[in-house]
């Protein structure tokens, strides 16, 4: 698997990442759970995204796989959801540091990400020395953003960040043009995340109400299939080596999903005419069309 520059954080990651949101789900056994993460890291994949927001997967991240911390960058995201706590506090911040380190079974975030907190919440003042803070007490590395749109700008611009992560896909471009070459100029390290477009290509019919229906309404808009007919292949590649992404994270619970994935990936970057392709369904509605939060 080939390994990049996480910007200029001193940090490597591998080109295809895993988001492990699916592994905190209590429908995934332990053992299920400890194959695929052994799966990921045998395969030489070396960023392991998560968040307090998924279920187990924290912990189990923590506790299935002790002895391989050594192996991987671990990215996980705070801010929010702590009882008691207003979120963007920081108080809010911190405790979710303390927490995810406790959850992790680790002494270090390598990546600690605000995630998707609104430009107000970055304007206030509060949140991003919270972070700095925990940063400066070792307990994190690479302080970074996770968001869209002008909360992104604002973030690349302040340069309180060392990362960012943003949704970069098929139907999902905007960021490609608009600030990843900012951010990669910068030395940002970048994660896109939502490579796959939620895989909206799937459904014949619309997804109402689905996480899928707004990456499956732009896609029908653009009306635009791969050359070769692989969607997977396709959409991975053209996330994964475009330029300024460091990594592409992929989320999957099947060992079968992330095969694909790895192979995928071993067909490089996307021919420039299917690179123009997609760029020119996509271009009469980039301003219309906001990342996906």
């Amino acid at each position: 698997m080939e390994q990049r520059a996480f910007g200029s954080t001193g940090l490597a990651v591998s080109a295809l990442g895993f988001g492990a949101g699916h592994i905190g789900s209590p429908d995934l056994s332990d053992r299920e759970a400890a194959t695929l993460l052994g799966t990921v890291l045998d395969a030489g994949v070396t960023l392991i995204d998560t968040a307090r927001g998924y279920g187990l997967s924290e912990e189990r991240i923590g506790r299935l796989i002790p002895g391989r911390r050594g192996e991987f960058v671990l990215s996980t995201k705070v801010g929010y959801d702590v009882p008691g706590l207003a979120d963007w506090s920081s108080q809010a911040v911190l405790a979710g540091v303390d927490r995810a380190l406790t959850q992790l079974q680790t002494d270090v975030l390598d990546v600690c990400f605000l995630h998707s907190c609104s430009l107000e919440v970055l304007e206030a003042g509060e949140a991003i020395p919270a972070l700095h803070a925990a940063q400066q007490a070792g307990k994190v590395r690479v302080c970074g953003y996770s968001g869209e749109g002008a909360a992104l700008r604002w973030a690349i611009d302040s340069g309180a960040f060392a990362a960012i992560q943003t949704s970069v896909n098929l139907a999902d471009q905007w960021t490609l043009g608009a600030l990843i070459p900012q951010a990669a100029e910068a030395g940002l390290g970048v994660i896109a995340k939502r490579p796959l477009a939620n895989a909206a290509w799937r459904f014949e019919d619309r997804p109402v109400g689905q996480y899928e229906e707004p990456y499956w309404e732009r896609l029908r808009t653009m009306d635009l299939e791969p050359a070769d007919s692989d969607w997977t292949g396709t959409a991975l590649r053209y996330s994964a080596f475009a330029p300024g992404v460091s990594t592409a994270i992929v989320g999957t619970s099947s060992a079968a999903h992330l095969h694909a994935a790895l192979v995928a990936m071993g067909g490089g970057p996307l021919p420039d005419a299917e690179l123009d392709r997609w760029r020119a369904a996509y271009a009469p509605h980039e301003a219309a069309w906001p990342g996906q939060i």
